[in-house]
């Protein structure tokens, strides 16, 4: 009976690694740096299912203490889809991130020590991991304090290294506030960048992400896609749990499925195709994150039921086709086209189309119950 109940739970443990992140602890031996940097990484839940798949790169400094915080989220962002899968490399810091992180007194850029941790992530890790993992071609960092301040010296670099910067609190070196604003309008790429406080944060430090955020507010553009949270009651340590998770819903927004909001206020206030609205959402998100993902079955349904409402049946027709052609085997193309038969007068063919899906998957609402009703009703009406 022991020895069952053993067996029970190893087998239960061992299923339930089955769904989980990886984490893989490295130690990499540094040039730039003269010696050996522990790293933690964590691969996403399926990729060593998926072996054709590749990922974007969340690269977080001070990982002693923000990497759970950011690989949870990342986790359980991806899990439901507001986010890629992504993996998450962390950099073990402990009291180095002082000498990481610094700048010269004069010239207030990184310099000896903190200007080879510069060389070590750009030359050395980013090269490393793209070699050894499956990566897409989007990275984001994160930081708090000094180390949120020393993300910053990779946008000076051309093109900046990283697509999105997370910066919690940070402590700002002298003149950044002045380079920043000349810096980012000459950038040419998309850069994603989050700044994050809390109204109990140190005084100083919340006084002068305040004043950085009047500063960044007016670069917001087509490029420069920029977000700032200011936090009630938090403090330096605890805006740190609320600004990760606020920070991945707005760099990923343009990833996550189609919301009720997003369907009410956009898609149903479209003057231009629906079906091209789904097009161009799944081309942006494979130009900005180098995923080539497949059209969610929940986005199919906002925008054929979007297309429906705005009688805009030649779009629905296409969206029918999209859905077909990448949801053989399931109701939901089906359904959609035999909408756009009845629509245009077609109700024979609409009635085959219904009949055809009864032995396909049902999708949410349409079920085979629903088409064959829906056949059975043009029967009856038009006497076939």
């Amino acid at each position: 009976m022991k020895n069952a109940l053993l067996l029970t739970i190893l087998m239960l443990t061992t299923s339930i690694g089955w769904t989980q992140s990886k984490i893989i602890y490295e130690e990499f031996e540094s040039v730039k740096l003269d010696q050996t940097r522990k790293l933690k990484i964590q691969l996403p839940r399926d990729y060593e299912e998926n072996t054709e798949k590749n990922y974007p790169i969340v690269l977080v400094l001070d990982a002693n203490y923000l990497f759970e915080p950011v690989a949870g989220n990342v986790d359980y962002f991806s899990y439901w889809e507001d986010m890629p899968e992504s993996i998450v490399i962390g950099i073990m810091q402990g009291d180095d991130r002082y000498d990481d992180c610094g700048y010269d007194d004069i010239t207030f850029f990184p310099e000896d020590r903190s200007a080879d941790f510069f060389e070590f992530i750009g030359l050395e890790l980013m090269p490393y991991v793209d070699q050894n993992f499956r990566t897409a071609q989007f990275v984001i960092a994160v930081g708090h304090d000094f180390s949120a301040n020393y993300l910053n010296y990779f946008l000076f670099k051309d093109p900046p290294l990283f697509n999105g910067y997370i910066c919690l609190s940070p402590d700002l070196a002298p003149l950044m506030d002045e380079r920043l604003p000349e810096r980012i309008p000459e950038i040419n790429s998309k850069i994603y960048y989050y700044l994050g406080t809390g109204t109990d944060d140190i005084q100083d430090l919340m006084q002068i992400s305040e004043e950085l955020n009047e500063i960044l507010s007016p670069l917001s553009s087509d490029n420069f896609e920029y977000y700032y949270d200011n936090f009630d009651g938090a403090t330096h340590y605890s805006l740190v749990g609320r600004g990760i998770p606020s920070a991945l819903e707005k760099i990923f927004q343009v990833y996550r499925p189609i919301s009720k909001r997003e369907f009410d206020e956009v898609l149903l206030k479209l003057d231009t195709p629906v079906h091209q609205y789904l097009v161009d959402k799944y081309s942006t998100i494979k130009e900005l994150f180098g995923i080539d993902n497949d059209v969610r079955i929940n986005d199919f349904i906002a925008t054929g039921t979007a297309a429906e409402k705005l009688k805009q049946w030649e779009s629905l027709k296409a969206i029918a086709d999209m859905a077909r052609k990448q949801y053989p085997d399931t109701v939901l193309g089906d359904y959609f086209l035999a909408r756009y038969y009845e629509e245009m007068g077609q109700p024979k063919r609409a009635m085959r189309t219904y009949q055809g899906a009864y032995n396909k998957e049902e999708v949410d609402f349409i079920t085979v119950d629903l088409m064959l009703d829906k056949a059975e009703k043009i029967k009856e009406d038009f006497g076939y």
